[in-house]
């Protein structure tokens, strides 16, 4: 039965023929799976065929997969081949209980100067540490929507983590992405990268929400930003999923004009993309130049709050 399913291919569908299944390996959906995922209307709107045939496609590529159940244990083991990636500060790896997950997405939200691109490029080079040392033994993909990544900040990292600058670059691939579309695009191009060779352990998207506050203005467009968004954040959760790598976005911020007591600040994206986020960290400016990072939501809520220095090698204890 496995040799069948190895077998079949695309093109074997009903409904596919050479020029949809062109279409379809265009758009990124080059294997069964991809497929069975996918919903109709993407099917209707990619390879052009109708709602019927769409249909007919998916629920064949299911059938083919023989997706069903699993058993508690065979999730057990899946999870036990989650990595950790450590971010050089042992308070706030012991916070996120080892440090950030592979196989899910992690968002840091907070104001700017708050420290959320300084954990970006720190994680780029802890990455590529071995497992042993708290890193992932893998490679880093950087979408940047703010002119954010800087070489010169890994090279400093670098250094300070005893590495040769000149190969962790070499092993970061950044994008930089100029709206909304684009963005959607660089991230569904990643999975290009990781056919081809290229061991991605780690996608950052900094920002996530810039370019999409951009492109949606006002609260006339709010619904149509929030479906684009979760469309978004769909596609970086199945690459977190199928290739067991880390997803770290950064997300900006808002203050709440009808909030009097507390902190008014909020992350934007609203449900969308909280739902969406495995691990939520909050990060603010603490007293002399340091750092305060807040989980807000995570599976282990061991310590909820931890202090941090942002130095020229990375991010340091207080």
């Amino acid at each position: 039965m496995a040799e069948k399913k190895e077998e079949f291919k695309v093109t074997d569908l009903p409904g596919v023929g050479a020029a949809t299944a062109e279409k379809l390996t265009d758009a990124g959906f080059d294997n069964l799976m991809s497929i069975a995922v996918s919903s109709p209307a993407e099917m209707i709107e990619i390879a052009g065929v109708t709602e019927a045939t769409a249909r007919k496609i998916i629920n064949t590529a299911r059938n083919k997969l023989d997706m069903g159940f699993e058993s508690g244990e065979d999730l057990l083991k899946r999870r036990q081949q989650i990595i950790k990636i450590s971010t050089g500060c042992k308070a706030f790896d012991e916070m996120l209980a080892g440090g950030f997950e592979t196989g899910s997405i992690s968002e840091c939200f907070g104001e700017y100067g708050s420290s959320k691109t300084q954990i970006a490029h720190v994680l780029a080079v802890t990455t590529q540490l071995p497992k042993e040392k708290g890193g992932a033994n893998g490679t880093t993909v950087f979408v940047d929507g703010e002119n954010t990544f800087r070489p010169e900040r890994i090279q400093e990292i670098s250094e300070g983590f005893g590495l040769d600058y000149k190969k962790v670059l070499n092993n970061i691939k950044v994008a930089r992405a100029f709206n909304s579309d684009h963005q959607m695009l660089i991230s569904e191009k990643i999975e290009d990268l990781i056919k081809d060779g290229f061991p991605v352990k780690l996608v950052i998207v900094d920002s996530l929400t810039s370019h999409f506050r951009a492109d949606f203005a006002g609260r006339g467009q709010l619904a149509d930003r929030q479906q684009k968004l979760n469309k978004h954040m769909h596609t970086l959760m199945r690459l977190a999923n199928q290739y067991n790598l880390c997803v770290y976005v950064t997300n900006q911020v808002m203050s709440k004009p009808d909030q009097f007591f507390g902190d008014p600040t909020a992350a934007i994206g609203g449900n969308i993309v909280a739902h969406n986020s495995q691990t939520r960290i909050y990060l603010r400016k603490g007293k002399k130049g340091s750092r305060v990072a807040k989980l807000v939501d995570s599976p282990h809520l061991a310590d909820s709050e931890c202090a941090f220095m942002v130095m020229p090698e990375g991010i340091k204890d207080l």
